[in-house]
């Protein structure tokens, strides 16, 4: 379960720019879960200012959201509190129920409701206002998970609680898995992400808790996107990128992509040889991937 952060509650107030300052001196050191969790007491600080919140998206509203549109890579669903600085990402993130609107127009999907996933970075989150978002917990190991598609994990039930205003939690990468549940009413959350080098080959995975594997890799970067558009396209070189990328590629992930997109294009006996090299393969993905589709042939 992830981690409950208790500061002391002093009655301070901070506002937001001082918590950017704190962010951005020395003391403050989000590459480790215990460099993060030193941020839990001028979160806490942030969280007790009951204007700073609507202060900033009456701001934004002023210009049509312009920094949003310029900076914020998420969905609707979260507001950047300030552009992302390098080691972190400040945020509120909204959480509505299923009789609001948003949820009535477009579904639960696109907040991730009754979707058991993890998490590729650290977190801190608080809520700030209203019940809460609900979790189902469980925790997994992430020493020797592959990471493919129907891995088995061992997954360890670990509680369920909601996010209640005051309520902080630090949620450690690739170790805890929460399934939210909506709140009984509009909730927010303000979060602090680490924001490690190479986040963006981090992968986040959604399970199936009741198989206990992984379900999906929830991750692709845009690298492995343009690289499916260019084989996709025929191109020769984007062939050969493709095989050095096979072989050597520091992220599986990638690894993965360009065996895949290889494998697309080519003719039946030509694909049969890609299988059994890729089955052969020091890349644990690649290998992995290729066994169950040699299985699968084998089968019918």
């Amino acid at each position: 379960m992830p981690r409950l952060m208790e500061p002391e509650d002093n009655g301070s107030t901070i506002d937001l720019d001082a918590l950017v300052d704190w962010c951005e001196s020395p003391a403050f050191d989000p590459s480790c879960e215990d460099g993060l969790a030193a941020a839990a007491p001028m979160l806490a600080a942030l969280a007790r200012n009951r204007h700073f919140l609507a202060d900033a998206a009456i701001a934004e509203l002023k210009t049509r959201c312009a920094s949003q549109r310029h900076h914020n890579p998420y969905s609707a669903q979260v507001m950047l509190l300030r552009p992302p600085a390098g080691k972190y990402v400040l945020r509120a993130a909204f959480w509505p129920a299923m009789g609001d609107h948003v949820v009535r127009a477009s579904g639960t999907a696109p907040f991730l409701y009754h979707v058991p996933h993890d998490h590729g970075f650290d977190f801190l989150t608080v809520g700030y206002l209203g019940p809460g978002y609900g979790s189902d917990y469980h925790d997994y190991d992430a020493a020797g998970v592959t990471g493919f598609e129907g891995e088995a994990v061992r997954l360890r039930w670990a509680g369920r609680s909601w996010l209640h205003e005051g309520r902080m939690l630090l949620y450690r990468a690739h170790r805890d898995i929460h399934s939210q549940l909506p709140p009984e009413r509009m909730s927010i959350s303000l979060n602090i992400l680490a924001s490690p080098p190479g986040q963006g080959w981090r992968r986040q995975y959604r399970f199936d808790t009741a198989r206990g594997v992984i379900a999906q890799s929830m991750t692709v970067a845009s690298a492995q996107l343009l690289l499916e558009l260019a084989i996709g396209c025929g191109d020769d070189n984007a062939m050969d990128l493709a095989e050095a990328f096979v072989c050597q590629h520091p992220h599986d992930a990638m690894r993965l992509t360009a065996w895949n997109a290889m494998g697309d294009v080519l003719e039946r006996r030509a694909r049969l040889e890609h299988l059994e090299v890729g089955a052969g393969s020091d890349s644990p993905l690649v290998r992995a991937r290729a066994r169950s589709m040699v299985e699968n042939l084998q089968n019918g």
